[in-house]
């Protein structure tokens, strides 16, 4: 199983009573519960944890997979501790961005891309249609997953064409959604999944957490060889007397 670090904001629970009724505890207690019913070990991390925001080299030393849920405070999050992830995810540490999560810096910085897209908040229904249910992280999803209550996010997604995309969501008030898009970025796996709005208990959802749990165990570093970089000897003999460099 994989070592997980579930990272959050920690403010909406904490500065409102709708959302502290559904998340007493935080987000991120509710999606750490969900991957630690699939075995994973699991700790968590938030904004305010320290100038690093819980996120040292220490923690992320002891992480394969890195859950990010972010919402208000997307410019709080220090630009070292950024570069310092992106890093990782570039050496093999899988990233799963979760709903508002797709403007954070980390994703953005990912992306390339604004990552923008249109969005409402009606407590309107969701499909989350399930388009490759072949793929590992579909595994025990049915055709698709029905939602009471959802914020909308719509078209246009200002994201690169995912590698894979696994689920697209409909909406009751007409708008579709590409809600579950997979990504490789150097050495590292990277998901996106839209369901999660703070003031809908979305992550309570045995369809979405096992969607948590399974992504986790697709964007977990494999056992494969370590890509190798920069000047290399021969694999078989050949003449190197050439010396016409300027390196």
């Amino acid at each position: 199983m994989a070592r997980v670090t579930v990272w959050n904001e920690y403010r909406h629970e904490r500065e409102s009573d709708v959302v502290a009724d559904v998340y007493p505890e935080g987000i991120h207690a509710v999606v750490a519960d969900a991957l630690r019913e699939g075995g994973h070990e699991v700790r968590t991390a938030t904004l305010d944890e320290g100038p690093e925001h819980g996120l040292t080299e220490a923690v992320l030393d002891d992480t394969d997979v890195l859950v990010w849920w972010g919402h208000a405070a997307h410019d709080e999050v220090c630009d070292a501790v950024v570069d310092r992830v992106h890093e990782r995810v570039l050496n093999g540490t899988g990233l799963i961005a979760l709903h508002s999560a797709h403007y954070s810096k980390i994703f953005r910085r990912l992306m390339g891309t604004s990552c923008s897209l249109k969005w409402r908040e009606a407590a309107e229904r969701e499909r989350l249609w399930t388009i490759e249910p072949g793929h590992p992280i579909a595994e025990g999803i049915g055709e698709y997953v029905e939602l009471a209550e959802t914020e909308m996010y719509g078209e246009r997604f200002d994201v690169p064409a995912p590698d894979t995309l696994v689920f697209t969501s409909w909406f009751e008030g007409g708008e579709v959604f590409r809600s579950g898009c997979c990504y490789r970025r150097g050495s590292g796996r990277v998901f996106y999944f839209r369901p999660g709005h703070e003031t809908y208990p979305i992550y309570h959802d045995e369809d979405v957490r096992q969607v948590l749990r399974n992504a986790v165990e697709w964007a977990a570093p494999g056992d494969g060889p370590a890509p190798e970089f920069g000047n290399s000897e021969p694999v078989a003999d050949i003449d190197t007397s050439d010396d016409r460099t300027v390196h």
